[in-house]
């Protein structure tokens, strides 16, 4: 995951975005209450959204802007303040992603992203948190949650994981986050765009291994490719560099389970899991 830039370094967009929320308040002459009551979120949460407390998410801009007759003028705003509070690379990274038609990823540790569901989410976000009070983590979680819209719809794009079977032997703490996860594996595959495939052990060795890669094909036939590590990302968009990157994708995916293959091993999981795991009843 980025890093995030320094507070001093608060994006023109974050401040436009609680500046306007602010203003739209004062002008229509509402209270927090009267915005709690017609939103069903909590004053307190609201107040933050408007000093910059808290970044917020889709799903309460939708709401302001249904209240304010400003159709998705909010929800634009909070998807620039949302990028740009991520480092220039991996927010430039994001807009290509939103224009690719295919995207390529391979994920060594973790379910990737655009996969996770929102228990596990919060778990992977909140690693390394837990030393100070961190109030930007459901503004993260709601940030992953909305990126997975451009997997749904007409326009979405051809969207393939490779996922290491290291990935699958690091399970979180809570079991029925966990199950929840493997469950909503099996239903993204049903989507027609998506293809899961696990990379199993006896793949042996691989020059993929460590880390995490994803493969964006844009409308203009050009590709570029986003490297990440444990200490950090790159955005890689000179043609041999992304060449070579691409090939060894290609070799990964010939290494690893079919799709087919996939869903019966993750289904074996949820069934071992689900055995292991009591009866909450």
């Amino acid at each position: 995951m980025p890093k995030r830039k320094s507070e001093s370094a608060d994006s023109n967009a974050r401040s436009m975005l609680y500046t306007t929320l602010k203003r739209l308040r004062e002008e229509s002459g509402k209270s927090l209450q009267d915005l709690q009551d017609e939103t069903t979120y909590d004053r307190g949460y609201l107040h933050k959204l408007e000093t910059g407390a808290r970044l917020g998410s889709p799903e309460v801009m939708a709401a302001l802007d249904r209240v304010y007759g400003t159709r998705t003028q909010l929800q634009q705003l909070w998807t620039l303040a949302s990028d740009q509070a991520f480092g220039d690379r991996y927010a430039k990274f994001m807009d290509l992603e939103r224009r690719a038609s295919v995207q390529y990823t391979y994920s060594s540790g973790v379910i990737p992203g655009l996969l996770q569901t929102e228990g596990y989410a919060t778990e992977v976000l909140g690693l390394g948190r837990r030393d100070r009070d961190d109030v930007n983590l459901l503004d993260d979680v709601a940030a992953r949650m909305s990126r997975q819209d451009m997997l749904r719809g007409g326009g979405a794009p051809h969207f393939r994981a490779l996922i290491d079977e290291a990935a699958f032997q690091r399970i979180a703490a809570d079991p029925k986050v966990w199950i929840d996860q493997l469950e909503s594996l099996l239903d993204w595959m049903e989507q027609p765009n998506i293809a899961i495939q696990v990379v199993p052990f006896a793949a042996g060795m691989h020059s993929l291994l460590g880390g995490s890669l994803t493969v964006l094909w844009l409308p203009d036939g050009k590709s570029v490719v986003y490297s990440e590590s444990s200490t950090g990302g790159d955005l890689i968009e000179e043609p041999g560099r992304v060449e070579a990157l691409r090939l060894s994708y290609d070799l990964l995916r010939d290494k690893a389970l079919s799709p087919e293959q996939s869903a019966e091993f993750i289904a074996n999981l949820i069934k071992e899991h689900k055995a292991c795991t009591p009866d909450p009843t």
